[in-house]
């Protein structure tokens, strides 16, 4: 007789494992849901890329110009020392370009930035930038959906405390911090959004770029950024050239009456020591001719100095090197729609799928819960 084979039967499917045929078999299932949900994404996508605000971005590539950090009167040092004259040498260090973002965000400079006139289509006339902001611009669809969906609960937590008291100064006084109006500050919060500077360390070079909803607008904006950067800066090296020249014409002052003082001195012993030949009057007279030729260097390379000082105080130069000049932009930096469009396909076929697994998972919960009843 022939043995009986006893069938084999297949390994169970271990719970940690995935069932990659249940799964596409559980999508499948749920296929109208997915394709509903992909389209219903598309629409939305759609209609986020139609209603997004147009944005146009106008920029400029810059490189600073840095002027050398060594006092020039570094060399003096040692020379002057020799006739007894301290030189110190600190006249003022150079701005770095890593603070200018932060004279891009200052108040004073956004103040004065607030007030700059702009050619808006819609207007016949300039529009500063508080005007606009303050009586012209208007919510997008998308702002304004958001303001009243997502941002409802600080709208209406807005509307509970009301309008915050406005501060006023005492007039007593010469000198009173900035203080900003609440139309300045939200103007401010617009000003940061708009208006970037970003540093390239490594390559040294700088580039500022503006956002705004028109590409005219856009690159007067970016153009009076980039001239009021550098007049910031501009006056800041005057301030430096200035503190410099009262540094120069100190020490100037110092060692004019140190070259007078040895000036006498060398008359007095050329006239003591004229009818005498002995090595220790020689001896005296060198000693004095020496610290006299010391004293008249220094003094004349100050001299020469203190006139360059004179000159760099009313010299206005350039701070920058422009690589790349502001340009009115011909194409919309935003919206995307391509890729808003594609972005929230992908989330739709996300949801979609959720929806069918999650739809699933309920079931399965549901039929665990009849067995425990039963």
């Amino acid at each position: 007789m022939s043995e009986q084979k006893t069938p084999v039967k297949p390994a169970p499917v271990a719970d940690d494992e995935i069932d990659l045929v249940a799964l596409v078999k559980t999508m499948w299932d749920g296929r109208r849901t997915i394709i509903l949900s992909v389209i219903s994404g598309a629409i939305l996508g759609v209609a986020v890329a139609l209603l997004s605000a147009k944005e146009y971005t106008a920029s400029s590539v810059m490189v600073p110009q840095m002027g050398d950090s060594q006092s020039k009167m570094g060399g003096l040092g040692g020379l002057a020392a020799l006739a007894g004259i301290s030189l110190d040498v600190n006249p003022g260090a150079e701005l770095s370009p890593m603070v200018y973002p932060q004279i891009i965000g200052s108040i004073p400079f956004q103040l004065e930035m607030m007030n700059t006139p702009l050619n808006f289509q819609d207007h016949s006339q300039p529009v500063t930038l508080f005007d606009f902001y303050t009586k012209y611009s208007k919510s997008s669809v998308l702002g304004s959906i958001k303001k009243y969906t997502i941002g409802l609960p600080g709208v209406i937590i807005g509307a509970i405390k009301g309008k915050p008291k406005e501060l006023t100064m005492p007039v007593d006084s010469t000198k009173q911090p900035l203080l900003l109006t609440e139309d300045q500050y939200t103007v401010k919060k617009a000003l940061d959004a708009i208006i970037s500077l970003d540093v390239n360390a490594k390559e040294g070079y700088l580039t500022l770029a503006t956002r705004m909803p028109e590409p005219l607008v856009a690159a007067q904006l970016a153009q009076k950024s980039q001239d009021l950067l550098q007049r910031y800066i501009t006056e800041f090296k005057i301030e430096k050239a200035k503190a410099n020249l009262a540094f120069i014409q100190g020490r100037y002052n110092e060692t004019k009456a140190e070259f007078e003082k040895a000036q006498v001195s060398l008359a007095i012993v050329n006239d003591r020591n004229r009818n005498f030949t002995s090595g220790l009057s020689q001896i005296e007279t060198d000693r004095i001719q020496t610290r006299y030729t010391i004293a008249y260097t220094v003094f004349q390379d100050l001299a020469k100095q203190l006139e360059q000082a004179k000159i760099q105080v009313k010299k206005d130069t350039p701070v920058f090197t422009i690589i790349e000049p502001v340009t009115v932009p011909t194409e919309k930096s935003k919206p995307k729609k391509a890729m808003i469009v594609a972005i929230w396909l992908f989330l739709g076929g996300i949801l979609g799928v959720g929806i069918v697994f999650g739809r699933e998972y309920i079931g399965d919960l549901k039929s665990k819960w009849k067995e425990t009843k039963e």
